[in-house]
């Protein structure tokens, strides 16, 4: 499995590298952890409960940065136990890159194999489970960046819908509700 994407973070470049390197504001990131505790330099064991399809599951595991380049850029390698739900590895690269004083982009990409029970349930359920927490580790960690470094949050700007589609829109509204 291969996951890459990028996410704008609400801080600086400086913060950004210090809040992906805190203990703490990682375990409360990431979806289902239950303990990240330090073993060595850069070293650290992982518990996280993790659900993959109908398989649930808590996971112990270890994790290691590798390549560090403060502020830019690191590896992570990671391997999990799950017991009879299964296993996975694989390693990480995470790159940040300055967008201004207060916006930093990190891109990453992921490798991962699995196996047991999580590599039966099918590659697309298994990429859809790690896209989801993904997506949930990004919200709770922007949150968590919002609070800590009093950043205020962008107010969304409601694009409005092109007359036509809201035209249509209303049109079929009224036949379908006979008005």
């Amino acid at each position: 499995m291969e996951l890459t994407n990028q996410q704008t973070l609400p801080v600086g470049q400086a913060h950004a590298w210090e809040a992906l390197n805190d203990i703490s504001l990682l375990q409360a990131a990431i979806p289902g952890c239950e303990g990240i505790t330090p073993t060595g330099d850069n070293q650290y064991e992982v518990l996280v409960m993790a659900a993959i399809g109908p398989v649930k599951a808590k996971f112990k595991g270890k994790l290691q940065l590798e390549n560090l380049q403060p502020p830019t850029s690191y590896t992570i390698r990671f391997e999990g136990q799950g017991g009879a739900a299964g296993h996975g590895k694989g390693h990480a690269d995470i790159r940040l890159e300055s967008a201004g004083a207060a916006q930093t982009v990190l891109h990453y990409t992921a490798h991962a194999s699995v196996g047991g029970k999580i590599a039966q349930i099918g590659s697309r359920l298994v990429d859809m489970a790690a896209q989801k927490m993904a997506t949930e580790f990004f919200e709770t960690f922007n949150a968590r960046l919002q609070e800590r470094y009093a950043v205020v949050a962008p107010t969304p700007v409601a694009e409005p819908a092109p007359a036509g589609l809201f035209a249509r829109l209303v049109a079929w509204l009224k036949r379908l509700f006979g008005g």
